[in-house]
Order: structure tokens, then sequence, then C-alpha cells
């Protein structure tokens, strides 16, 4: 049976909403616009681990944020990606019912993986990996490649979920299938026909 391998953030969770986007700029205390430039634009290193929290929201802020800063945010932004996709989630169940593994593969800094990683939910996937705890991120082809050899099997034996083409198109580059994610329905169709090849 093939291992169906999901993205997390904006497919098995929601974006974050706008009331914890703004509860994440209120903590920060400088402008909307400069708060969700530094956000994303250190996110990627910050995602393979090559930053810790502090160095990551010190980035963010431009300037040195405290311990207690450091605490506040982090817990925001856990919350703020912690809405489960319920849609998306039940395409995911329908499909290990089946009996097909299911496995995750998040961008996600290590602060970020512990709190996904509680989730009760999550805890029902066969397996999760999270690029801080590897140090390295999609959309490298290496991601893909250590994924599938942790779990003792061949890039083709799977069929990977995610919402960013680019990442869809590392996958396909390591030898994996791949559904691009729109939302649940397009999403049970794809794999219907993905699974349905081998």
């Amino acid at each position: 049976m093939k291992w169906v391998l999901f993205d997390y953030g904006e497919v098995l969770s929601h974006a974050q909403p706008e009331t914890d986007r703004g509860r994440l700029v209120e903590a920060g205390g400088i402008g909307s616009d400069l708060f969700w430039q530094g956000y994303w634009g250190h996110r990627l290193e910050f995602d393979r681990g090559t930053l810790t929290a502090g160095a990551y929201w010190s980035e963010v802020l431009d300037r040195r944020a405290s311990d207690a800063e450091v605490a506040r945010l982090v817990a925001l932004d856990v919350a703020s990606w912690s809405h489960p996709n319920e849609d998306a989630v039940s395409v995911m169940k329908e499909v290990s019912d089946a009996g097909h593994p299911v496995a995750l593969l998040s961008n996600a800094p290590i602060c970020l993986a512990e709190g996904v990683d509680r989730l009760p939910w999550i805890q029902t996937m066969d397996a999760r990996f999270y690029s801080g705890h590897m140090g390295v991120v999609k959309p490298d082809a290496e991601i893909y490649l250590r994924v599938a050899s942790g779990l003792g099997a061949r890039p083709d034996d799977f069929v990977f979920v995610d919402d960013r083409m680019v990442n869809v198109n590392g996958a396909e580059s390591a030898g994996m299938s791949a559904v691009h994610f729109r939302d649940a329905e397009t999403l049970r169709s794809g794999l219907e026909a993905a699974l349905a090849t081998g």
C-alpha cells in the first residue's frame, strides 16, 4: 500500500486566522507590515533549524526579544497554526481507514513542531516529520528522500500532498507522486486517482 504524505499548514490546518495574526502583531509591538515582512523573511531559516526561537523573533522584531516575549510569541504562533481543516482531516482519516499509511511532512521550526505534535488528531498519523528536526526544508529533494528512507520505503511508494506547487514539484523531482491541494473535494478525487495507479 502506498504511503500518503501530507503537508500541514494550509492543508490539514487552516491558514492563521486574522484574530490570531492580530494577537501576534500586538505582542510584537511593531507595525503589521514590518512584523509580517520579518516573520516570513526569516521563516525558512527558522523552519530549517538554523535560527533558534530567540534569534528568529529578534530578527522579526529587529531588536533583541526578551525571554518572556519569545515565550509569548511562540505560544501565539503555535496557537495560530492549530486550527484543523476538518474537511481535509476527514480525507486523511478516510485514506487511513482504507489501509494506506499516512504521514506528515511539514516545514516547521522545532517549537512549532512540538506544539503541533501534541494535537490528538496528529498523533493518529503513522509518522510525522518536521524540517526543524531534519535541518532541511521543502522543496529540497533531500527532505523527501530522507522521509522515504526513514520509513524504509522508496520514493515511488508515496503520494505527497501540498498546497504549494513548488513543494509538489520538489516531491516529484525526488520520485514521488504528488497531489496539489486546493480543497478537500479535489484532494479526495486526486488521491483516488493517484492511489488507483498503484
